[in-house]
């Protein structure tokens, strides 16, 4: 016989299990009633918790007094009692084990979300006459009629599937003509009728008739998730039918925020994830265009965002539904073609949403003079989203820069009595400014003040949510050291050997972080000191240590695979792809290559024994099977370090049938900068895996911190940080991609990643940035007026000698003092001089003297670009096969494209230490000059047809 204890325990796993369901509902006061085993001080507290959050957060509370132990006898019976007692009918079923189709529960999740998208109309109804019909017994209303229609709209939506055809039917007979049409019901009577007595088995009365109870007091509340619209609807039809037939309608907090906007000021909004600070942008948006409109001026809004895959998401999902009908809406992106006719498209569009830099280019064509481009003057309002880049090197400040700059101009210009420029309106958006790394309060007030002043804000407008912020659960998951590791140290012992041969004495642990910022330093040094033995033994050590923390983070079979494919690439670049041309091996080189060699097959052997497998990967495998067998519908991320463990984990899901077995359909999205050994994602493929997620094709994403900002992904109930925790707003960040209701928070450690210190100083920064915006707020305008200005010209003084710096390092660093040598053998490449500089990006060296250093490889992450230019090979030196850069072809012309970080950089015989980005090399090379290297190509191909 099963026992009690096993019994309260399978009652308690499917409360639990139908958690998310049952909060949704339970009509909390009415149940309470009718459940005895609770103590009163337990009841009043549910109460007064539905009276101050709502009552899907009193329901929480009530399942969880519910399922705490010890329990009475028959406590479960008591409950379900209770659901039925209560009305609460469709509860109760589930609890009894009646549970809907799936097509019948979504179209039923669907009539819920219409019915609180139309409340606003809906509780105009006539409350008492509609009841009559609804309920079997009378409805006590103290607050008015609005509020009886809204609890009585809390009602019906909690009956069993099937109470909305009746609903209407209702609406209809009592002469609520404009809402049964509102609400979906046919104009056509006469067929309605015939469509409703085609329903088998449905009584025309109440939705709950038979289990309402004979007689309800109810004391109304006002439930804030039944007023003003959802701010996303999973349904697009009615998403896209809803703004083009009604007003834009904003919760009572998001007015709040916008109202110093809707006056023409300048203001940050910071509100958190999910809590519609995008929604509030376009109702901004829309204001300012009608108002400009109304007083027969044109508008121009520019919505500027910081990644790709937003452009699209602001576009479809947000600005051209609630906008289109009136004001044409475009949007622009670096992958787009539209970018190089970005003046037309600004002169032709009211709203442009595009990437920041984008505009940037388009500024400086017009401050330049050498392009038409675009002017401040231009524009009347500009929005920026995730401001909180709005900071020293950002390609936003460098905008709000040329607007400060102007804005100073104007005083001048003003007091001269003379017609200022007009500048645009600004509108910031975060969910978070951070405290720039600050470890007092009042370095965390500088740090947000600097970005106000920066961003030009008059306020920057917040408050406490209350019952509409959205809190995942948060769970912490430690992780216990291999009782073993011998696949590690077969790594170790590698990593010694190598350190043995160059002479290498590291002084802190392999693999840790230490270790390998180390281990960059003596790469760096060994390359400018042209020591070849230790800065290609650096190279290797590198390589391992990143095998070694793959290891703890992935399976040891992905770490090996990683090695193993690093060295055959190693091994290929030693190997010429013409036979006349012999590429040199070192001693030191042969003795790597021979060290991976002869433990190759140790490797291989320990990375498919299952027991040495690192924990976290244990704890993330449970965490998952947890999720998905614990939810109805789960839809999480797992953000992850690197490219190759986002991949690598993604392999692992898929190759894993527990995983199959729960439904879970796993796939990667990833960075799409070039600048890693692992190919990365075009901007087509990552919006084709968030466009698969966002409808539920995959439900689980991995990806790297390119997915933590801005997301919009409503049914994402769980997010999990697996090894990776970097500020206190990207923290933020990724707890705010959860956005369903019930969400959860994991941080998974991971050996040598320091994670659990670093999210505890994240939450510590967190709280001092929230008192800091709290004290902020509490400055007079005066003050608060007085700091922003202050900043302001100290930011203007700090840019102009930055600039006058750079000028001057471009007029002392001339490109004929500047040598490039080889990374991999030191061999002198070429000078400045030689190279030429291809749309402010591509750095080309097309001279004929350095086309005979050189040998092409194949590009295995081949990326086709769009405009005129493609990368189609690699380029690799002639004696070492140390890559240079890649071949790529412009407008019809093989030019050969250098990476600086694969060559010494000497600067009047002084070598330059650290130099990986062209950017921190002032120099100023000369413009490529297609028409003459496009008539030497064309000459050269004629004398070899006449040959």
């Amino acid at each position: 016989m099963t026992s009690d204890t096993d019994t309260d325990e399978t009652w308690e796993n499917l409360i639990e299990n139908f958690k998310p369901r049952l909060r949704e509902l339970i009509s909390v006061n009415r149940v309470l009633d009718y459940i005895d085993f609770m103590k009163p001080a337990q009841k009043e507290q549910i109460r007064q918790k539905a009276r101050t959050d709502g009552d899907i957060a009193a329901a929480d509370l009530l399942i969880n007094v519910v399922i705490t132990k010890p329990h009475n006898t028959g406590w479960f019976n008591v409950f379900v009692d209770a659901l039925l007692n209560s009305g609460c009918v469709h509860a109760a079923d589930y609890m009894q084990g009646n549970l809907p189709e799936p097509e019948v529960e979504a179209e039923n999740d669907y009539c819920v979300l219409l019915i609180r998208l139309l409340s606003p109309s809906l509780v105009k109804m006539k409350t008492q006459e509609v009841c009559v019909h609804c309920l079997s017994s009378p409805l006590t209303v103290n607050n008015g009629s609005i509020s009886g229609a809204r609890e009585l709209l809390s009602i019906i939506v909690r009956g069993r599937p099937g109470w909305f055809s009746k609903f209407l039917q209702i609406l209809r007979e009592t002469e609520h003509k404009h809402l049964y049409e509102l609400t979906g019901g046919s104009p056509d009577c006469e067929k309605q009728d015939e469509k409703l007595s085609s329903l088998k088995g449905e009584p025309t009365g109440s939705p709950a008739a038979a289990e309402s109870p004979e007689y309800m007091e109810i004391n109304v509340t006002e439930d804030p998730e039944t007023t003003g619209l959802k701010e996303q609807i999973s349904n697009p039809a009615a998403a896209a039918r809803g703004p083009e037939s009604n007003d834009i309608v904003l919760r009572d907090y998001q007015e709040e925020v916008a109202r110093p906007a809707l006056e023409g000021k300048n203001i940050i909004i910071c509100l958190p994830t999910g809590s519609g600070k995008t929604r509030v942008a376009v109702y901004i948006t829309k204001k300012h265009l009608d108002g400009r409109r109304a007083e027969g001026q044109s508008g121009k809004v520019v919505v500027l965002v910081n990644k790709i895959p937003l452009v699209e998401q602001h576009y479809s999902a947000e600005f051209l539904p609630f906008l289109r009908s009136s004001y044409k809406v475009e949007r622009v992106s670096g992958d787009s073609q539209l970018k190089i006719s970005f003046t037309e498209i600004v002169k032709k569009n009211d709203v442009i949403i595009c990437t920041a830099q984008i505009l940037e280019n388009y500024l400086e064509r017009s401050n330049s003079g050498e392009d038409e481009g675009v002017n401040l003057s231009d524009l009347t309002l500009i929005v920026i989203d995730e401001c909180h880049h709005t900071q020293k090197g950002g390609v936003y400040n460098h905008i709000m820069m040329r607007y400060l700059k102007q804005k100073h101009k104007n005083r001048r210009l003003m007091k001269e009595q003379k017609e200022p420029v007009p500048l645009p309106q600004i509108l910031g958006l975060t969910a978070s400014p951070g405290v720039g790394g600050a470890t007092k309060m009042e370095k965390a007030e500088e740090h947000i003040l600097r970005i106000c002043a920066n961003l030009d804000a008059s306020k920057i407008m917040t408050r406490s949510l209350g019952e509409h912020k959205k809190e995942p659960r948060k769970i912490t998951l430690t992780v216990e050291d291999r009782k073993a590791d011998p696949f590690g140290d077969v790594i170790k012992k590698i990593m010694n050997a190598i350190h043995a041969h160059a002479d290498l004495s590291p002084t802190c642990d392999l693999g840790s972080q230490n270790y390998e910022q180390w281990v960059v330093q003596k790469e760096r040094i060994a390359a400018t000191e042209e020591n070849q033995k230790v800065r290609v033994c650096a190279d290797h050590l590198r390589q391992y240590s990143e095998g070694l923390n793959l290891s703890n983070t992935i399976r040891m079979r992905d770490a090996f695979g990683f090695l193993k494919k690093y060295h055959e690439e190693e091994l290929k670049r030693k190997t010429s792809p013409d036979d006349d041309q012999n590429i040199k091996i070192t001693v030191t080189e042969r003795f790597l290559f021979n060290l991976f060699e002869e433990n190759k097959e140790e490797l291989q052997r320990l990375a498919d024994i299952p027991q040495y497998e690192n924990d976290s990967l244990s704890k993330l495998r449970g965490k998952i099977l947890q999720e998905f067998s614990s939810r109805e519908e789960a839809r999480g991320i797992i953000f992850t370090k690197t490219r190759r463990s986002a991949i690598a984990l993604s392999q692992w899901i898929q190759e894993n049938p527990k995983f199959a077995d729960i439904g879970v359909k796993a796939a990667y999205v990833i960075g799409g900068g070039d600048q890693s050994v692992v190919k990365p994602m075009t901007s087509a493929e990552q919006k084709d895996v968030l466009k698969k997620f966002g409808n539920g094709d995959i439900n689980l994403l991995i990806a790297t911190t390119v997915a933590e900002e801005g997301l919009d992904i409503p049914a994402c109930n769980f997010v999990i940080r697996y090894g990776l925790v970097t500020n206190e707003i990207a923290m933020i960040q990724a707890k705010g991609r959860g956005r369903a209701e019930d969400s959860s928070y994991t941080l998974v450690e991971v050996k040598n990643s320091g994670v659990v210190e670093k999210e505890c100083v994240n939450e510590y920064r967190t709280k001092m940035m929230d008192k800091a915006i709290d004290k902020i707020r509490a400055l007079n305008q005066a003050d608060y007026d007085k700091r922003i200005i202050e900043f302001q010209f100290q930011a203007i003084m700090e840019e102009k000698v930055r600039m006058t710096k750079k000028k001057q390092k471009d007029m002392n660093e001339n490109p004929s003092e500047v040598k490039f040598s080889c990374r991999g053998c030191s061999k002198h490449v070429c000078t400045g001089e030689d190279i030429q500089i291809i749309e402010n990006m591509h750095r080309v060296n097309v001279t004929t003297q350095f086309s005979e250093l050189f040998i092409r490889r194949e590009n295995a992450a081949l990326q086709e670009r769009l405009l005129d230019y493609e990368t189609n090979e690699l380029i690799a030196c002639k004696d070492c096969g140390q890559k240079w850069g890649s071949m790529m072809v412009h407008r019809g012309i093989e030019c050969p494209c250098l990476h600086v970080k694969n060559f010494v950089v000497t600067f009047n015989g002084k070598k330059i230490s650290k130099c990986t980005k062209w950017s921190e090399l002032a120099v100023r090379f000369s413009a490529f000059d297609y028409a003459e290297h496009a008539n030497r190509v064309v000459d050269s191909s004629d004398d070899e047809e006449t040959a």
